[in-house]
């Protein structure tokens, strides 16, 4: 069984699970933010867990597979879902190492960075590479850079990074080729295992960093 529409494809994934591909990655992002609020109204079917990917979102412990095939594809999804909730706020020093190279792609002055940079509301699009790693859409195109030739063998914990549309943070010290612009003095608080909720940038939260001395 799959079902699809000009801008999605539904497959089965297993007896329960569906799995919903996109045409691209903001139509999935505005089709997982649209998924959650009609779970938080209690129109949603029963599903279990809501999974989202770059121009996926996965739909596991679905009660009626085919039913709800079906229905998705005739759904009309708003590109731009109206975003709810708090923001989550993160705290970060403008000082990475590849600051001067973003600067000149962007073509501004080194120190404008942190203002150009933290002007922007992001969303959590989906989680992946680490645990507590969550990969952030928001960013203009104009501002898009790509990842280095040559990843770096180690990049620190906290590290603030851009490439292609994300941004990131990373919340332990991995290999990584992305460009780095910054960093969260304290990167602890994006995966605690002692938490009911390990990570703290979950998909769908919305985010904005704050460069330190900024707070209110």
């Amino acid at each position: 069984m799959t079902a699809s529409s000009p801008s999605m494809v539904v497959r089965p994934a297993g007896r329960h699970a569906l799995l919903v591909e996109l045409s691209d990655a903001g139509r999935a992002g505005a089709l997982h933010a649209e998924l959650l609020r009609l779970r938080a109204a209690g129109t949603l079917p029963p599903v279990a867990e809501i999974v989202p990917g770059a121009c996926t979102v996965l739909l596991d412990g679905v009660t009626d597979p085919e039913l709800l095939a079906r229905q998705l594809t005739a759904w009309e999804i708003p590109l731009h879902a109206p975003e709810e909730g708090a923001v989550v706020e993160i705290p970060v020093i403008y000082d990475g190492p590849d600051l001067a190279g973003v600067a000149a792609r962007w073509g501004i002055p080194e120190d404008e960075v942190a203002a150009r940079h933290s002007a922007h509301t992001y969303r959590v699009a989906f989680c992946g590479f680490a645990p507590g790693f969550g990969y952030l859409t928001g960013l203009p195109a104009e501002m898009h850079v790509p990842r280095h030739a040559t990843p770096r063998t180690r990049v620190p914990a906290g590290a603030l990074a851009l490439a292609g549309p994300y941004t990131a943070v990373y919340p332990r010290a991995t290999p990584g080729g992305w460009q780095l612009i910054g960093t969260m003095p304290d990167p602890a608080p994006l995966w605690d295992p002692s938490r009911e909720a390990a990570a703290l940038l979950t998909p769908g939260t919305q985010v904005r960093f704050v460069a330190e001395g900024d707070h209110a």
